[in-house]
C-alpha cells in the first residue's frame, strides 16, 4: 500500500480546529499539544470561541506546518486527548 501524495505543499500556514468542553485547562492543554508539535506557533495568533451555551470552546491555531508526518502526529495527540472532542 504506498502512501498517497500530499495535496499539500510545505511548508504552509495550516489551521486547525480544536473543540472541546470549556473546562478550566482545555486551553492550555490544547495548547501544550500544538506548541509541542509546532514550536514557533505564536500563541497570540490562537482564535477562542465559546458555543452560545458557553458549554464548549472551540479554539483556532494556524501553524506552520513543515510536513505531513507533523500534521499526523500533531491530529493524534489532539485527537487522543480526553479533553478534546474534535480535530478539524
Amino acid at each position: 500500500m504506498s502512501e498517497q501524495p500530499s495535496l499539500i505543499e510545505y511548508p504552509c500556514d495550516f489551521p486547525i480546529k480544536i473543540m472541546g468542553k470549556a473546562q478550566q485547562d482545555f486551553t492550555q492543554i490544547a495548547l501544550a499539544i500544538v506548541k509541542y508539535h509546532a514550536p514557533d506557533f505564536d500563541t497570540a495568533t490562537m482564535a477562542v470561541k465559546a458555543s452560545k451555551n458557553g458549554t464548549y470552546l472551540s479554539l483556532t491555531c494556524t501553524i506552520r506546518a513543515t510536513s505531513r508526518s507533523q500534521l499526523d502526529a500533531l491530529y493524534q495527540a489532539l485527537s487522543s486527548h480526553p479533553l478534546v472532542s474534535v480535530v478539524l
